[in-house]
């Protein structure tokens, strides 16, 4: 039986366009959409586009991951693929969700089951987070589990990036958590810095309030913050700050009075911006990663939290046992579940 992707009983997940409910399109990391069903075989019509590196589109049925390759020959070419097949009798339950950040933007077309029927989702969440971070929370590099603790494999065109097993992901299913992951690799939190979308560097202060947040996705999309409220929000953002762009070196020093003031501007801007859109009852929960980094920057997130509090923003600072000391690389897969481990009980114990 072929299905719209309006389908009432489709659970959508993450920051999405769906304009057109026929035709959503997913840009951000982590964006899912959840089928539960009867039948042999499901397969999934769709439109891909790649900007560059090995794209798949990522999938959980009934608990085995897989992933399906998107060959960008077909750019922007409706196409079918089989999800999954013999899957013989019972109830049966597929999620499809965007394994990368701005590699690719895909929409979803339509659904065909064999044998079988779409099932309403009877999933009931407890809470609603929404995470703001890097290419640590979009969960890139983190399947070359050859290299725990060591720098990147070279050339690896993005082949070993996973956003399922991102701590953020991770950490929402733990708390059994609705999430929308607004990461992106090498975004800084000022336009002009970091390392995302050079050599027009796009800074989150751009990206934190778009629905399509990248030129070769189209025109730029404002997202309407009152589709989505969550009961805590994430920031995770510091790691590519000190680039300022212009050149290969990390060139901006946070122990410099005036670019550390400038930048705690920047940051409680965005949370400031953030808690007047959600309201009071929401919580921020500020930290960093344990991807290398300079000590210093966790010190001014500290300052930023009791800035915050100050301001009866209901701030909270998590640092991790092996905060910016774990790895040169990527945290890979064991890392992310550490991290998620550590941030899901920090929540648990301090924030809820």
């Amino acid at each position: 039986m072929k299905y719209t992707m309006d389908d009432p009983n489709i659970r959508y997940m993450g920051r999405i366009d769906n304009s057109d409910p026929k035709s959503p399109t997913m840009y951000y990391a982590g964006s899912q959409m959840k089928i539960r069903f009867t039948g042999d075989n499901i397969s999934v019509s769709l439109k891909n586009h790649t900007v560059w590196g090995n794209v798949s589109l990522g999938y959980v049925v009934d608990g085995r991951e897989g992933r399906l390759p998107l060959d960008p020959q077909n750019n922007d070419k409706e196409i079918t693929v089989k999800a999954a097949g013999n899957l013989g009798g019972g109830v049966h339950t597929i999620i499809f969700y965007k394994r990368l950040a701005a590699n690719h933007y895909i929409t979803f077309t339509g659904i065909d089951i064999e044998n079988g029927e779409i099932l309403p989702d009877e999933t009931r969440y407890d809470l609603k987070i929404e995470v703001y971070g890097d290419s640590v929370s979009a969960g890139e590099v983190c399947e070359a589990v050859d290299f725990v603790g060591l720098c990147d494999p070279e050339n690896h065109g993005s082949i070993y990036d996973n956003s399922w097993h991102s701590y953020a992901m991770q950490t929402a299913r733990a708390l059994n958590a609705e999430i929308h992951n607004i990461a992106q690799g090498g975004i800084a939190i000022f336009d002009g810095t970091g390392y995302f979308h050079a050599p027009d560097y796009i800074g989150m202060e751009t990206v934190y309030d778009k629905l399509c947040y990248f030129p070769e996705g189209g025109e730029l999309t404002h997202w309407d913050f009152s589709r989505y409220t969550p009961d805590i929000v994430i920031i995770a953002l510091g790691q590519n700050d000190k680039h300022n762009g212009l050149t290969d070196s990390d060139d901006i020093d946070i122990t410099d009075p005036s670019t550390r003031k400038h930048w705690k501007d920047g940051y409680k801007k965005l949370v400031r911006s953030l808690s007047e859109k959600y309201g009071s009852g929401t919580k921020f929960v500020l930290t960093t990663t344990v991807l290398n980094h300079d000590k210093a920057w966790d010190d001014t997130v500290e300052e930023i939290k009791n800035e915050l509090i100050a301001e009866n923003i209901k701030a909270y600072h998590n640092l991790f046992s092996r905060n910016g000391c774990a790895t040169h690389g990527h945290p890979r897969i064991p890392e992310h579940d550490e991290m998620a481990r550590e941030l899901t009980r920090f929540i648990r114990l301090n924030v809820l």
